[in-house]
């Protein structure tokens, strides 16, 4: 049984700036910092006995013969980048409720990606981990997200990130020098409004502008 833990994150400033539409043409800088709230995979590959099918466990349950047919996007192409066969058992819990703009959909993927490589004996860095990430929700999945989540939640911490034109990206942690971190702390408040959105969703009411406007 393989465990992942992956922190939510709170985004300061910079946010839309981590968008390739937008870096690949003026780079992008974030602020922005994880918290004590966490996403967690649990990840079982069973024994032949069992039955060969994939069983997901989210807010529903799935259990599909073929990887193909799994409903869950971020799950479907994770397990089909890395061949999964059958008799897989993944469980998700998440401290905090999803779609409520703290990063939770970056950090399902970064979280399932890491156990999925701890289940194939696989040590991999945390920037590989990212540009895996980004690899699956922005090409294999074509969502319209950006890039920060899946920095935020591979490396964790209080980090400047900055996005260059060439797609690559520098993590500076704050933290270190940081001297009023704590009181900064004592005066953040953070309260759950109810509302749910899909990132995506909101990201395809501006992109599409902002692209607009940087070719004109």
């Amino acid at each position: 049984m393989i465990i992942s833990k992956t922190p939510y994150r709170i985004s300061f400033f910079g946010g839309g700036t981590d968008y390739p539409i937008w870096f690949k043409k003026n780079k992008g800088a974030v602020l922005s910092v994880t918290i004590d709230k966490y996403i967690y995979i649990f990840l079982n590959s069973k024994s032949s006995i069992y039955h060969k099918d994939y069983k997901i466990v989210y807010s529903k349950t799935e259990n599909k013969k073929k990887i193909d047919n799994i409903s869950h996007p971020s799950v479907r192409e994770c397990f089909r980048n890395f061949k999964l066969k059958g008799g897989i058992e993944m469980h998700y819990m998440g401290d905090l409720p999803s779609r409520s703009g703290m990063g939770s959909s970056s950090a399902f993927t970064v979280g399932l990606l890491n156990s999925i490589y701890s289940l194939k004996n696989y040590k991999i860095n945390k920037k590989e981990l990212v540009q895996k990430a980004i690899e699956i929700e922005q090409k294999k999945i074509r969502e319209n997200v950006g890039s920060q989540d899946q920095v935020s939640a591979s490396y964790g911490g209080f980090n400047l990130i900055k996005f260059s034109r060439n797609e690559k990206f520098i993590v500076k942690n704050i933290q270190k020098n940081f001297h009023n971190l704590n009181e900064l702390n004592e005066r953040l408040l953070l309260f759950y409004t109810g509302i749910k959105r899909k990132a995506p969703e909101i990201a395809n009411t501006y992109t599409n502008k902002l692209n607009n406007s940087l070719n004109s």
